[in-house]
C-alpha cells in the first residue's frame, strides 16, 4: 500500500489473522475482538524499533534489515493473537457415556501439541509441548478445541504457570467434568540467552481438578500417557 513504509506490504490497518493455524478459518471464540493499529501508529512504532536495533547495533540501512523493524513487530503481532479471543464463548457436546462407573474413570487425553508463547517478564519465547486430559460428564469436547484453547492462551503475553492454570478452569468451566489433568513441559529463552544460561533445562508444570485431585492411580495413568513416571 502507497501509504506505508516503502519495503512494507500491508493492509490500511493492522488486524489479526483469519487462520487458525490447524488448516482453516479460525472460529467465532477465537477472534472476538480483532485488534486494530492505524497505520500512522505502526510507521511510529517501527521507527521506535528501527531506533532500538541501531543502539543495539544492527545495521539498519542494509538490504536485509530495511524491513526488519516492521517484519519483528508484524511476528510479534502475530504471535500474540490469542489475545483476540474469548474461551468463555466455547461450546461442548453432549457425552457419549450414559451412565456406569467408567464414566468416572475414563479419560481423554490428547497429547503431545505443540505450543509456543512469549514470556511477559522478558519477552522472549518459550515453547513445548502440552498434554490435556479430562474425565467427561455430561459433555465432551471436539479434539481439535484442545488445541484451538491451548494457542488462545499461549499466544499472548505469558507465564506457564498462567497458562495451565487458565487451561484447567477453562476446561472446568465448559465441561463440568470429573476431572481435569494439564501437563505442560516447554524450554524457556529467557533463561537459555541470558541470565543462568541454562542450556539443557525443561520447565514442567501439573496441574489437576476433580477425581485427579484424590485419584493417585489415575494420576499415574495421565503421567504415563505423558511419557513420564510420576
Amino acid at each position: 500500500m502507497s501509504d506505508h513504509p516503502e519495503h512494507v506490504e500491508m493492509p490500511s490497518d493492522v488486524t489479526g489473522l483469519a487462520g487458525d493455524g490447524l488448516g482453516g478459518v479460525a472460529e467465532r471464540w477465537e477472534a472476538v475482538s480483532p485488534r486494530q493499529i492505524a497505520p500512522e501508529h505502526w510507521r511510529r512504532f517501527e521507527g521506535y524499533m528501527k531506533e532500538i536495533f541501531a543502539a543495539m547495533g544492527m545495521p539498519v540501512e542494509s538490504p536485509s534489515t530495511a524491513d526488519t523493524p516492521g517484519r519483528f513487530l508484524r511476528a510479534i503481532f502475530d504471535a500474540t493473537s490469542g489475545f483476540e479471543g474469548d474461551e468463555k464463548l466455547v461450546t461442548a457436546f453432549p457425552t457419549e457415556c450414559h451412565g456406569g462407573p467408567d464414566c468416572r474413570i475414563s479419560q481423554v487425553v490428547e497429547g503431545p501439541i505443540p505450543f509456543f508463547s512469549l514470556c511477559e517478564h522478558h519477552s522472549l519465547p518459550f515453547f513445548g509441548r502440552a498434554y490435556i486430559g479430562y474425565i467427561a460428564h455430561e459433555h465432551i469436547l471436539g479434539l481439535s478445541k484442545l488445541t484451538r484453547l491451548l494457542r488462545l492462551f499461549s499466544r499472548r503475553f505469558s507465564v506457564q504457570e498462567r497458562i495451565g492454570q487458565q487451561l484447567v478452569d477453562a476446561l472446568e468451566r465448559i465441561l463440568a467434568p470429573h476431572g481435569v489433568a494439564v501437563h505442560l513441559e516447554a524450554v524457556h529463552l529467557c533463561t537459555q540467552m541470558r541470565g543462568v544460561r541454562e542450556i539443557d533445562s525443561s520447565t514442567r508444570t501439573t496441574y489437576w481438578r476433580g477425581n485427579y485431585d484424590f485419584d493417585a492411580q489415575l494420576r499415574a495413568e495421565f503421567i504415563g500417557l505423558c511419557g513420564h513416571r510420576e
